[in-house]
């Protein structure tokens, strides 16, 4: 089953999450499919907050980013309905790939 937002929506009813009022575990692509935004380099990604993406400038100066308040299509790169409420998603840790010299530093020291 390829991951679009239309394959979601149908598991999602099959399964009856909305009835069991179940909480969502996914990627950051997958949420960004249930929340019905676009997929790919946007300016706003993110589902939580309006982050400019493209103000380069400002990513390790400013802290806080107003909160996204709505997902109607059409407006900040949103395409689709969402399928989910925002709080009930969680986010996973990232796993991210630091490299060899930074693995044996954390051996090293714990």
């Amino acid at each position: 089953m390829k991951e679009t937002y239309h394959s979601l929506k149908q598991l999602l009813e099959m399964i009856n999450c909305s009835k069991y009022g179940w909480q969502i575990c996914a990627d950051l692509k997958v949420v960004s499919l249930l929340m019905g935004l676009q997929l790919g380099y946007t300016k706003y990604c993110c589902f939580l907050c309006l982050w400019y993406s493209r103000a380069i400038a400002l990513h390790y100066i400013k802290r806080d980013w107003p909160q996204r308040a709505s997902f109607k299509p059409g407006e900040m790169h949103v395409e689709q309905p969402p399928l989910a409420e925002p709080h009930k998603i969680i986010i996973p840790p990232l796993h991210i790939k630091l490299g060899r010299p930074f693995q044996k530093l954390g051996k090293r020291h714990g």
